[in-house]
């Protein structure tokens, strides 16, 4: 019997740095629409949730997976791994993907590698990404995780940055977890140079960019679309460049034994 395999999108309108960010527009439709619809394009067989904080039940992000025919799960506010487990139980996965909602540029393609290398070594771990260590560009970020593993985590993780950010407690533990990563096949490591995600306005602008660029002529377009446009396109690469780097680690190099300052960038 075929493993079912659930995505789980996280997402809330109370982000800090740019509040409502996931229903800014993008060509029409919003930013978290133009995510779904990404995930959507991949080979592999899954079904995508959206888990969202108990306290916006009913409201815009629920409203709007109502419209995409994608179901939501209402949960904690600030306990992510909660919120995260308890979604994937709900709708009976056995493998669970953690893709952050701040990522409308992931390329599916990527997702499906990272799913093939979990399949083709099907029982050999319990957690796959391509985050540990990254080397895709910052936005394409891809975790897999077994029910079980994230069981323990559920059941055995207390510290707050374990919680609120659901996977710590895993690949932070190789010595419990058979952990595996993903490098980018061509070798290169542009995880700390280039940034597709969003959580400040100039990245706003960056994404509604490309997308203006690529979306009409290609509506699958490719990390590697991307990464030729902005070759072509220098200017599009200077929207957002300033933050490239910049990520949660940078506030937590204290508490991470597996993350050091190379891994983050500290001032921008």
């Amino acid at each position: 019997m075929a493993e079912k395999t659930v995505i789980v999108v996280q997402a809330r309108m109370s982000s800090t740095r740019l509040p409502g960010k996931v229903m800014l527009p993008i060509l029409g439709k919003s930013l978290l629409y133009r995510m779904i619809e990404r995930l959507q394009m991949i080979r592999h067989k899954a079904q995508v949730v959206i888990a969202i904080p108990q306290d916006e039940a009913g409201g815009i992000i629920e409203q709007e997976a109502t419209q995409m025919n994608v179901p939501c799960y209402c949960g904690s506010l600030n306990n992510l791994l909660d919120r995260h487990y308890r979604a994937a139980k709900q709708y009976d996965a056995d493998i669970v993907l953690k893709i952050p909602s701040d990522c409308p540029l992931i390329d599916p393609r990527i997702i499906d590698e990272v799913l093939d290398f979990y399949f083709l070594h099907s029982g050999e771990y319990d957690f796959v990404s391509n985050l540990h260590p990254a080397t895709f560009p910052d936005g394409n970020d891809v975790e897999i995780m077994t029910m079980d593993c994230i069981e323990k985590a559920w059941n055995e993780a207390d510290r707050i940055l374990e919680l609120e950010h659901t996977t710590p407690y895993i690949w932070e533990r190789p010595e419990e977890f058979r952990i595996g990563n993903l490098n980018w096949s061509t070798g290169l490591d542009y995880s700390m140079s280039h940034r597709f995600t969003i959580d400040y306005e100039a990245d706003y602008q960056f994404i509604k960019r490309v997308y203006g660029e690529l979306y009409a002529k290609k509506p699958d377009f490719s990390c590697e679309d991307i990464l030729n446009l902005l070759k072509d396109k220098p200017e599009i690469y200077n929207i957002n460049a300033k933050y490239a780097g910049v990520n949660w680690y940078r506030n937590h190099l204290d508490e991470l034994k597996t993350i050091s300052s190379g891994h983050t960038k500290l001032t921008f």
